[in-house]
């Protein structure tokens, strides 16, 4: 069975893989399998409809050996307003901005135009690998192959700002009404903006766009927290806040 079929089974029925089963020698050869994945997912019914991106900030790249982010294509079934544990693997839990695409963002766009093309909504990401024991023990190239590691991503009321407005903004994630965790947007490249900007021209590379319609979760103001049930809640200064259940069922 290639790697490509391992990892789609493996998140199909969600039965995580031993760490290094995978070969995979290079961060090109981890995205042609992560392309690959995502061509499965889309003959089983499931739709592109955004991005991830990863490793934004200097501690996250430290972790996993990196000197660059990494993205990760995102389907509709990873859109959530509730999340049951029971449907993920080690979900963790990241604050991110999530940019929504009104107009095709170009690799040459500046991050004043890209503020003005896309719409910017309070999220949260919730990574989660298709390995056993995955974080912070998987490879770069086992991230990169499984999509980035992403499980779901949940989001406000998205609106129009300019660069000013989330250029250096506190992040503060509540569970259960307590806050228990804050970030700062200058953690996501400097600017989310630039991660964005990043993302652009990335995908141009592999000959891919972003589109109006698509949505991208920005990178996180924060190292993953485990994910437990419960009501949680993710305030941003200037951007608004959003609210989610995580429940076990």
């Amino acid at each position: 069975m290639s790697s490509v079929e391992q990892l789609y089974t493996a998140y199909a029925a969600n039965e995580p893989l031993e760490l290094g089963v995978l070969e995979i020698e290079s961060k090109e050869a981890a995205y042609d399998v992560q392309r690959g994945v995502l061509k499965l997912k889309e003959e089983n019914g499931e739709v592109l409809t955004g991005y991830k991106i990863s490793l934004t900030s200097r501690e996250t790249q430290d972790l996993f050996h990196s000197d660059s982010p990494l993205y990760g294509a995102m389907t509709d079934r990873t859109v959530k307003e509730e999340i049951n544990l029971n449907d993920y693997n080690i979900p963790l839990l990241e604050m991110e901005l999530v940019f929504l695409v009104d107009e095709e963002i170009l690799p040459e766009d500046d991050e004043a135009d890209i503020m003005q093309k896309c719409r910017v909504a309070p999220g949260a990401e919730v990574p989660d690998g298709r390995y056993k024991d995955w974080f912070p023990n998987t490879s770069l190239t086992e991230i990169i192959a499984d999509g980035a590691v992403n499980g779901a991503v949940v989001y406000g009321e998205p609106s129009h700002y300019d660069y000013k407005a989330i250029e250096d903004i506190k992040g503060t994630l509540f569970h259960e009404g307590t806050a228990i965790k804050e970030g700062r947007s200058t953690e996501v490249l400097g600017h989310p903006a630039s991660a964005v900007k990043w993302l652009a021209g990335t995908l141009a590379v592999h000959g891919k766009k972003l589109s109006p319609g698509l949505f991208i979760s920005s990178g996180t103001f924060n190292l993953p927290l485990p994910l437990k049930t419960g009501t949680y809640r993710v305030e941003y200064e200037n951007v608004g806040s959003v609210d989610f259940r995580v429940v076990q069922q």
